[in-house]
């Protein structure tokens, strides 16, 4: 009986890209429990404080033009 026998039904989920803005989101939002952290992720350290000086200046004295 090739053909006519019935396959068992499978759930089958069919994953598609989303196409729009809200659906990325959307998809975005439902990230596994496995990568939610689960305490507080501690700030990142303080970057330095810097100030343009004569050397800094300098660097660019020559140049016509600053890109």
């Amino acid at each position: 009986m090739l053909g006519n026998e019935s396959l068992p039904s499978a759930d089958v989920t069919k994953v598609t890209e989303p196409e729009t803005m809200h659906e990325l989101i959307a998809d975005c939002a439902e990230l596994p429990n496995a990568l939610t952290p689960t305490s507080a992720v501690p700030p990142p350290p303080r970057a330095p404080t810097w100030d343009v000086d004569d050397r800094c200046c300098a660097q660019i004295a020559d140049l016509d033009e600053y890109v």
